[in-house]
């Protein structure tokens, strides 16, 4: 069984681990996962708190606010404010972080990226004839995808400008910053003109669509507008159990070779992601219907951290191997807070032949349970953003707003866990409590020999005094 692990390691680090590698080092996917976690993120979980304060959970309290629209509408301001405009926030964090993987100035970039993604979301025509409403929808969920595109083109366009010679360069005499004020003054003109033109033209085009309301009403196209409807295919397909399912495995696959998974593949599909959260949170608990979003994987499919792993802290607690006992003490107290990376590389889950088939085997069939849970309407599907830390119970509770059967749901998953995880998780135990013994052994013939030779060498050292 040994050897066979070995081999099976070895045949990983050779083969899997290169490719996965490439994917988890490319500048743009690190770059548009540190826009989402550092610009982004606070935002969107300070506003989901009012989403939830204009839909209580509890009837009486909802009851009373669809009553009064006036009140609920005031509530959710901040929300729309925050989660509402969380596009224009990471255009600037997408073009800030290529900016500083490529060591270059990251500020400018990240305004110039703004400006361009507000040029690229109005149509050009009277902005005074224009609501907020209107165009907010285009300024969240529904704009990530331009505001990625902008971000990154901003930031590699500014970066050429400034290593080549078609730019404003001033004496060395001259302060720095006002040098970078005159660098950055070529490539602003020409990129602000650019999807100007752009958006001139797309925007002297209309699109017949649906508000939020149900009907169908004209518009003028934008950037956004078109790309979502270029794009609206793939997030139909994004919203399904096989776009489910080829995500989860992904992820565990590259947790399985020691890459953070959930980071990289939110990198790819956050995205459409935030787009069916937005619209799920548009719509209400009692209308949404989005299933695949970030809280379906943080909230109800990493129960204890990637890989669904709070039952194996529990058996580690009790586990006849020293190694796996130590690696439960040392894994409880992450665990309440959903991370595992304790048990990921102590047990170790990674880059082990045997313990990597639950590690994706679990999350996998709890993903097809939560996706039949959710889409026969048994819990109400995820619309709450909220830190991955929230302990299990709360955070079904609160993902679902305010949905008991989300709380249900998980601890329901993490019986399923237990259940996979067992066999595997004992299979482990005997190798590793074999190797224990087998090293207890070997130190206990070694401190008999040292013993021995120290035996021989004191009765020579007698015998040599007496002669």
């Amino acid at each position: 069984m040994n050897a066979m692990i070995e081999k099976s390691s070895a045949w990983f680090e050779r083969y899997l681990v290169p490719p996965l590698s490439a994917i988890a080092s490319n500048i743009y996917l690190q770059a548009i996962r540190d826009a989402f976690i550092i610009f982004t993120l606070p935002l969107i979980i300070a506003g989901s708190i009012f989403l939830i304060i204009a839909n209580p959970p509890i009837p009486a309290l909802a009851q009373f606010l669809q009553a009064h629209p006036g009140i609920q509408n005031a509530i959710l301001v901040p929300f729309n404010l925050s989660f509402g405009l969380m596009a224009l926030f990471l255009a600037f964090g997408v073009a800030y972080s290529v900016a500083q993987y490529r060591r270059t100035e990251p500020v400018q970039p990240g305004v110039l990226a703004m400006v361009l993604f507000l040029v690229a979301s109005m149509p050009v025509t009277n902005l005074n004839s224009l609501t907020l409403g209107t165009i907010l929808p285009y300024l969240g969920g529904q704009g990530l995808l331009i505001a990625i595109l902008i971000g990154i083109l901003t930031s590699e366009v500014m970066r050429w400008f400034r290593s080549s010679r078609f730019t404003i360069r001033l004496p060395k005499s001259v302060p720095a910053n006002v040098k970078r004020a005159f660098e950055a003054l070529v490539p602003a003109v020409l990129l602000i003109t650019a999807i100007w033109l752009l958006e001139w033209f797309v925007s002297s085009h209309t699109v017949t669509t649906t508000d939020s309301s149900g009907h169908r009403v004209t518009l003028q196209l934008t950037l956004p507008i078109l790309l979502m409807k270029v794009f609206e295919p793939l997030v139909v397909v994004q919203d399904s159990y096989p776009a489910a399912l080829l995500e989860i495995i992904l992820m565990m696959l590259l947790w399985s070779v020691g890459i953070h998974g959930m980071n990289i593949v939110t990198a790819i599909a956050a995205p459409f992601w935030f787009s069916t959260l937005a619209a799920n949170a548009a719509a209400g608990p009692a209308h949404a219907h989005g299933i695949v979003t970030e809280p379906f994987f943080h909230i109800f499919a990493h129960l204890g951290g990637s890989g669904a792993t709070w039952p194996l802290v529990i058996y580690m607690l009790r586990s006849r191997s020293a190694q796996l006992r130590t690696v439960g003490k040392v894994a409880l107290g992450p665990a309440i807070f959903n991370i595992n990376e304790p048990v990921t590389f102590g047990v170790p889950m990674a880059l082990n032949p045997l313990m990597m088939i639950p590690f994706v085997l679990v999350p996998v069939t709890i993903v097809t349970i939560n996706y039949l849970a959710f889409s026969f309407g048994l819990v109400h599907v995820p619309m709450v953003m909220q830190p991955f830390t929230v302990p299990v119970g709360i955070s079904g509770f609160v993902a679902t707003g305010g949905d008991i059967r989300g709380s249900l749901l998980q601890f329901f998953d993490l019986a399923v866990s237990a259940v996979l995880y067992y066999p595997f998780f004992k299979a482990w135990e005997r190798i590793l409590i074999a190797r224990e013994e087998a090293a207890a052994r070997g130190e206990s013939e070694r401190a008999t020999a040292t013993k021995a030779v120290a035996s021989v060498s004191s009765g020579a050292g007698r015998g040599a005094l007496s002669r």
